[in-house]
């Protein structure tokens, strides 16, 4: 069976625990690059990245773009939205469908 898990800061992601998420709780980028490794060689159908969280492996995270599994979602976490996370699954969506259907821009 597959899982869920939400990686990041402990404040952004302590509360998934209640909805069945499991919260991974991380620092730096090297740790936040490692437990993504395992992640993704473990059973997880979608992983939550805060999007703080994001920015400092984003070279990681985009190895596994092109996979069906995980989806790797980002989200905000306490210090606010960036927009990456809306930028991401717009690419997403362009990239499936071959154009922008959310936005309709360019």
């Amino acid at each position: 069976m597959y899982k869920i898990a939400v990686m990041g800061d402990r404040d952004s992601i302590y509360g998934f625990a209640a909805v069945g998420l499991e919260p991974v709780e991380v620092e730096g980028a090297e740790e936040a690059s490692a437990k993504l490794k395992e992640l993704v060689s473990e059973d997880y159908a979608v992983i939550y990245i805060t999007e703080g969280l994001a920015e400092k492996i984003d070279r990681d995270i985009s190895r596994y773009a092109d996979r069906p599994l995980p989806a790797i979602i980002l989200i905000p976490g306490v210090s606010g939205n960036t927009g990456n996370g809306l930028r991401s699954v717009k690419r997403s969506v362009e990239r499936a469908i071959g154009s922008d259907i959310i936005f309709g821009e360019g």
